[in-house]
């Protein structure tokens, strides 16, 4: 990358994943779990853009995931990034116009480099590369994607016609035409045609490029998304977009917004080993392999399988003797389908929905902001919980209507508030915490706490909690 004028890395981090279920699901999605590598997706993403010639990144997500994208930063080493809440998802135009707004307050003439947080690249070199192409052809006015070589008749992913190479631009090139998700036949005419790339969802352009053209061809979708930034709210170290200015933009992506409409439409072709893992299949393809054809992950066992995958988040999980299968373990949950099926797992977690099964979009264990709770047992008006609470954090003041509860500490120390009176709790001791009393719990040592919740009571649902004052702003 040229070290002039960073670039601004923009993460979309808005979707959920249904057909990598049952690991990804909305409350915990692909992009925050590690299925290339022992890295998270979005880790991986913002990897791409660290150094000299990068900016900060600008991370938009919806408000249910902003303490995830905030600790995966973290984790990461990533420092200043700004971290976008959407009240309500809107798809890509909304975002990236979101995005752009705030980077143009303070550098209206950045490059903006848009991406989502979900896919894989596997050589980064060349990606650079192909970067630094778009970034030059940005620069003079051009609204540029990133074409993918096909390395197969793919219908899962759009196609983009290349056209002639752009004067004094070497590598970039007009684009022709867009089409749409193609059947079998026309995918296979499309990749033998040497004219045509997979739609990567990548953009590059200025800022000042992307507010003109978007003023032009969707000035409906500007107008809405301005007077959400506009009257945007500061929540702890993340940026709240207005929710009703926000809820009334049009559901869009950048493509029918903006791309498929602009005259300054150019394309870079790049072979940089992508994929934006959208299937089990396409990680059975991704993964390193047996020499079977088996892709293994967790506590597997295989026995004359071939070309499978299998992965286990939990129990030891055998396969025997099957043939392009992918099996899935998680800890409430099994999938196990035929790798020619990977598109239609999105069926299984449709039907879920309708049946309002909780597996569809939540898993048994919870993330919160200050750590992560998960049911053992639960039966008839009573429940067994595992709470582990990381040093120097805690739950919200907070009492309950239709449950009492029973704390006993099996790691580490936790100081509790109960009605006034404040605690200090040790391994192996316990407390009661009558129906109503007002609480808190708080870890003040310097290992996780873990302790056993016994509920009890006629209600048990997590939506039986009155807040009355919280470290993370959650009423």
């Amino acid at each position: 990358m040229s070290k002039t004028s960073p670039v601004v890395p923009v993460i979309l981090s808005g979707g959920t994943g249904t057909r990598l279920w049952p690991v990804s699901r909305e409350s915990f999605p692909k992009q925050f779990w590690p299925l290339i590598s022992d890295r998270s997706m979005i880790q991986e993403t913002a990897g791409r853009a660290l150094g000299d010639g990068f900016a900060a990144p600008v991370v938009v997500c919806n408000q249910e995931h902003r303490f995830l994208a905030a600790e995966q930063m973290r984790l990461a080493g990533i420092e200043g990034a700004r971290v976008v809440l959407e009240p309500v998802g809107r798809n890509s135009a909304p975002a990236i116009l979101a995005a752009a707004l705030l980077v143009a307050e303070t550098a209206p003439d950045a490059v903006l480099w848009m991406m989502a947080a979900d896919a894989a690249i596997q050589d980064v070199p060349a990606l650079h590369a192909a970067l630094d192409v778009a970034v030059a052809a940005a620069r003079t006015g051009r609204v540029v994607m990133f074409g993918m070589r096909p390395t197969a008749p793919e219908t899962g992913y759009g196609y983009i016609e290349v056209g002639s190479a752009l004067p004094g631009l070497p590598g970039a090139h007009d684009l022709t035409r867009f089409v749409e998700k193609p059947d079998p036949e026309t995918a296979a005419r499309l990749v033998a045609s040497g004219r045509h790339l997979w739609n990567s969802g990548m953009f590059v352009f200025t800022v000042a490029t992307l507010i003109a053209e978007m003023e032009r061809h969707a000035p409906e979708v500007l107008e809405a998304v301005r007077a959400a930034v506009a009257r945007r709210a500061q929540d702890l170290d993340f940026i709240r977009l207005d929710p009703a200015a926000f809820a009334a933009c049009p559901n869009i992506s950048l493509d029918y917004a903006l791309a498929e409409r602009t005259a300054q439409a150019a394309v870079v072709p790049a072979d940089i080993g992508w994929s934006d893992v959208g299937s089990w299949g396409a990680l059975w393809e991704l993964g390193g392999k047996d020499p079977a054809g088996n892709v293994a992950m967790g506590d597997v066992l295989l026995e004359g399988a071939e070309r499978c995958y299998v992965r286990s988040d939990g129990i030891v999980t055998a396969v025997v003797g099957l043939s392009d299968a992918v099996v899935v373990v998680t800890e409430d949950a099994v999938l196990a389908m035929h790798r020619d099926r990977a598109q239609d797992v999105k069926k299984v977690v449709d039907r879920l929905k309708a049946a309002r099964r909780h597996e569809a979009v939540a898993h048994n264990r919870v993330y919160r902001p200050w750590g992560f709770y998960e049911s053992l047992i639960q039966g008839d008006r009573f429940q067994v919980k595992r709470i582990v609470v990381p040093p120097g954090q805690k739950l919200s003041l907070q009492k309950h209507f239709h449950r009492a509860e029973h704390w006993v500490v099996v790691n580490g120390s936790a100081l509790v508030t109960r009605d006034g009176e404040t605690l200090l709790v040790r391994e192996n001791e316990s407390i009661y915490l009558p129906l109503g009393c007002v609480h808190r719990l708080e870890n003040p040592g310097r290992i996780p706490l873990t302790l056993i919740e016994v509920q009890s009571g006629s209600y048990l649902g997590e939506d039986d909690i009155v807040r009355l004052e919280d470290t993370y702003g959650r009423s």
